[in-house]
């Protein structure tokens, strides 16, 4: 079955991890992005994810250069 859900407010971030537990010098920037969907029952849901600058990059250009 398909469906489209529809993209009702997105909001994103930029940051900066400075270290972590594991590194202590990481200086690795990120972005961080919420989406609002709504679905085809009505229903709203909320996601979030974090992605590298590189990845955020690559999904941009997918996104606007095939689709």
């Amino acid at each position: 079955m398909y469906y489209c859900l529809q993209l009702m407010d997105m909001q994103w971030s930029l940051g900066m991890s400075m270290a972590s537990s594991n590194c202590r010098n990481l200086n690795s920037p990120f972005v961080a992005v919420l989406l609002k969907i709504a679905e085809p029952s009505g229903s709203i849901t909320e996601r979030s994810f974090e992605m590298s600058l590189p990845e955020f990059k690559v999904d941009i250009y997918i996104y606007f250069c095939v689709y």
